[in-house]
């Protein structure tokens, strides 16, 4: 009887490696008083620009300012001229919803006054970059200073929001990295290195590698990040708001946490059985943060770095303890927007 036999085909299709949709750099700045990174905008609709918007993982969507982007004719004291419920130019859809975005507290707020716009969105300059697809943001005509009723230049208040659910201005905006399309086994959300901190300087030095935009199965399973659930609310959607435990000169004060590349130079504590409406904390001060799920991180204040101040709720009008980009000169943050997590990491 003769046997026929077959061979198996070991030669089998490679099974592809999820990458992120980009890794791109972002400009280090230390102006001797605060520290900032800025993330280069390069294109909105058709217009080709070159502006420095501030990365804010403490709010969420992105504001520019109209002047530069549409035609001065249509930027007033008073407000965008849109004719009907909206208008398009420039490759911008900018529609008649108007709103006020408020940033600080009610002792240093800066207010921005726009409207609701749509348009395709080139992140990153010549060393790297990615385009979004058309996603809202916030076109603003106008920025005052609060504390002293000052108008401010335009373009100095552009914002770059990364945090999770939705602007508190407008319920259709949410964070411009939060609408890139994912390929399979890619998720919706970022990855933050550490800042390197001898690369702040005066006039900013690009840093690459600094901002993931997507996240791989590695980064969510075995990478080292505590991860931290998000809250849901009525109004803003998911919040970045962690709880956690903050000690400082042997007080131990239970709270909500947000960490905030927005905040510039002084973290702040929320305390309201504090001894005074707010303090800085002398230097050589131990601060710990524990959070809920066992993220610990602890460092010691000095008087040009790590400042950090307690304040009372009553006074700022903010219940939040807030830590300040400090806290990314040493660990890394990472924003999972499809399951609505946050997760932290010592480096």
């Amino acid at each position: 009887m003769m046997m026929s036999s077959c061979k198996k085909d070991h030669n089998s299709t490679p099974i592809p490696v999820p990458k992120p949709i980009a890794t791109l750099g972002m400009y280090e700045v230390d102006s001797g008083i605060y520290k900032r990174i800025f993330i280069p905008i390069t294109k909105v609709g058709t217009q080709s620009v070159t502006y420095y918007s501030v990365f804010d993982t403490g709010s969420t969507g992105m504001t520019i300012d109209a002047t530069g982007l549409i035609p001065a004719s249509m930027i007033t004291n008073t407000g965008i001229t849109v004719a009907g419920d909206s208008v398009n130019v420039n490759g911008i859809t900018i529609t008649s919803q108007t709103a006020v975005i408020a940033y600080g507290n009610t002792q240093s707020e800066i207010q921005e006054f726009g409207n609701l716009a749509y348009a395709p969105v080139t992140i990153g300059d010549q060393n790297g970059n990615v385009t979004t697809t058309r996603i809202p943001f916030f076109l603003y005509y106008k920025i005052v200073d609060n504390t002293t009723g000052q108008k401010q230049p335009a373009h100095s208040n552009d914002v770059f929001g990364v945090g999770p659910g939705v602007s508190f201005a407008n319920s259709n905006i949410g964070s411009p990295l939060s609408y890139f399309k994912t390929a399979a086994e890619v998720t919706s959300g970022f990855k933050l290195a550490m800042l390197n901190n001898a690369s702040f300087s005066l006039t900013g030095t690009y840093v690459s590698g600094l901002l993931t935009i997507g996240l791989v199965p590695n980064d969510l399973a075995i990478n080292g990040f505590v991860m931290h659930n998000l809250t849901y609310y009525s109004q803003g959607g998911y919040s970045p708001d962690i709880p956690a435990t903050i000690n400082y000169n042997g007080t131990s004060v239970a709270g909500t946490i947000l960490f905030d590349t927005g905040t510039p130079a002084i973290s702040t504590i929320a305390n309201q059985n504090a001894a005074s409406n707010i303090s800085q904390l002398p230097a050589n001060t131990s601060v710990t943060i524990t959070t809920g799920k066992g993220f610990s991180y602890s460092y010691t204040t000095a008087s040009a770095n790590d400042i950090t101040q307690v304040a009372k709720p009553s006074y700022t009008g903010d219940p939040r303890t807030i830590f300040s980009i400090n806290f990314f000169t040493e660990n890394e943050f990472l924003m999972d927007y499809a399951d609505h997590k946050i997760g932290l990491k010592n480096n």
